[in-house]
């Protein structure tokens, strides 16, 4: 069993063991995910990056992720499968020989 299964596995005891299921649909998850991603963004209003909290980070990335892993098994998508496949596809918009150094979007490369 991988690392992200055990995690999976254990997120969905937890939610179980709650009958929270009943409020995890696509997109109740999909709001969660934003909800906490800004929560995320409000550790470093009106600071430098180095100012932000890391304990607090760490406590809401994991939010993040916990339901972006929930959604994933919502849909019964296998994790490394769709990073890689980002990844993939990443590249082909992002080629080193044109992106590297830059931040400029695809389109504008």
């Amino acid at each position: 069993m991988s690392d992200i299964d055990i995690i999976i596995n254990e997120l969905v005891k937890f939610r179980n063991d709650r009958d929270w299921d009943q409020f995890h649909n696509p997109k109740d998850l999909a709001l969660a995910i934003n909800v906490e991603a800004g929560e995320l963004l409000e550790l470093f209003l009106w600071k430098e990056a180095g100012e932000a909290k890391l304990e607090k980070v760490k406590e809401e990335l994991a939010d993040v992720l916990a339901y972006s892993f929930l959604m994933a098994n919502k849909y019964g998508f296998d994790i490394k499968e769709i990073m890689l496949e980002k990844i993939s596809k990443n590249g082909e918009k992002y080629p080193v020989d044109k992106a590297k150094g830059t931040a400029r979007k695809y389109n504008d490369l």
